[in-house]
């Protein structure tokens, strides 16, 4: 059985496109475009040749020597932190920008939570001289604000979404009706492995350059290509979509999924999709969804404003109900301590993303002769303000 996508866009029972007859053209346009194109020698030549020298990969893989010892087992970081603009977004917008150029579009709108996705789009639409908008909720631009100013440095124009949560749902139906009113010339940037099809295969592939340096790199320092296990935090997922991607059909490497329990999972406020999920379509595609019993969309909740997404990508949906990936919710206090704990024993500042995978040590216990490769997908620097509010710095 395969993990990955199949040739009518579904992982499983999960995925497809459930759009609005007005978003057909676009999306089709792309659907049948975007695999031709990223094959095409001259489109892997730019795209290789500026994750090399503009965003700086490779991005090592790091043997975290005191955390391993605190947990006994062999711990490897991979550090998406150390990318241009700080986390493993830069990798996707990257692709697609240059896939909208092939496609003959001036003009980019993107949607973005925690301000990452806008910051790398806003940073690679600078690069290639096209107009950019970005909406983001009013809630996540007052608590990501330092990313805003980023945003409009780089020439940006940020939109706030007013309606619903005010947060990263709201933002993407905002984007979503720019879509739909500017056809011809606009392309959506879409940040995660959500969306209709083909966006979630298209954003999986561009952050395959991951789990492809994960290989290499663990050959070249352990003598495998094979971790025991691969950790990666779950939002609508494309950090831990590039993490499993080269092993997605090899069952000897097993996978974690870390999501945003909040306030516990039970609590009313949390992200825990895999949990409290039920099928469902949102953004165009059907996957796991938190929802009221008669189908309303239920308000997530995570301190981290990457994670509270109610959904999740298909090809994480999938590997949850298939059972090939385990996935654990972890609190925003565990996450919170997990993050400090890696500040106080590597020097290194992780994303509160991030950090909720770091709480998997606590969560489970692992062999001393295990390999655990774990995405550190972003740096912690917009996250100072929530770390200085919660530990009182």
């Amino acid at each position: 059985m395969s993990y990955n996508i199949n040739e009518k866009g579904y992982y499983g029972e999960f995925g497809g496109a459930y759009i609005p007859e007005m978003l057909y053209p676009n999306v089709e346009e792309l659907r049948q475009n975007y695999l031709k194109i990223m094959a095409e020698p001259s489109f892997q030549e730019e795209f290789n040749a500026l994750l090399k020298d503009y965003v700086g990969r490779p991005s090592p893989l790091y043997f975290a020597k005191r955390l391993s010892e605190k947990y006994n087992t062999k711990i490897y970081l991979k550090r998406e932190d150390l990318n241009h603009t700080g986390a493993h977004k830069i990798n996707n917008t990257i692709g697609q920008i240059l896939m909208a150029k092939r496609l003959g579009k001036n003009r980019i709108i993107a949607e973005t939570g925690a301000g990452q996705h806008g910051v790398a789009t806003a940073t690679v639409c600078a690069l290639m001289g096209i107009e950019c908008i970005v909406y983001m909720g009013e809630i996540d631009i007052a608590r990501q604000a330092p990313n805003v100013a980023r945003m409009k440095m780089l020439g940006a124009t940020v939109v706030p979404a007013l309606s619903g949560s005010r947060t990263l749902k709201d933002a993407t139906n905002e984007a979503i009706r720019d879509w739909i009113n500017n056809p011809v010339d606009t392309h959506y940037i879409i940040g995660s492995v959500v969306g209709p099809h083909p966006y979630p295969d298209m954003v999986a592939k561009f952050q395959a350059v991951v789990s492809e340096e994960i290989k290499r790199q663990l050959l070249e320092k352990e003598g495998t290509e094979n971790p025991n296990y691969l950790v990666a935090c779950v939002g609508g997922g494309s950090n831990a979509a590039g993490t499993y991607y080269h092993y997605l059909d090899n069952e000897a490497v097993n996978i974690i999924a870390i999501e945003a329990a909040g306030h516990g999972i039970d609590s009313g406020e949390s992200a825990a999709t895999s949990v409290l999920g039920k099928e469902g379509i949102i953004h165009g595609s059907k996957t796991l969804l938190m929802q009221t019993k008669d189908g309303q969309i239920t308000e997530p909740y995570s301190i981290s404003a990457g994670l509270d997404y109610p959904g999740v990508g298909p090809m994480h949906a999938n590997l949850y109900k298939t059972g090939r990936a385990e996935f654990i919710a972890i609190t925003d206090d565990d996450a919170m301590k997990a993050g400090l704990d890696l500040c106080k024993l590597e020097g290194i500042i992780p994303a509160i993303e991030s950090s909720h995978a770091l709480a998997v040590f606590e969560h489970k216990t692992f062999k001393p002769d295990d390999i655990v490769v774990l995405n550190l997908s972003g740096r912690g620097d917009k996250d100072l303000q929530n770390y200085i509010d919660y530990f009182k710095l």
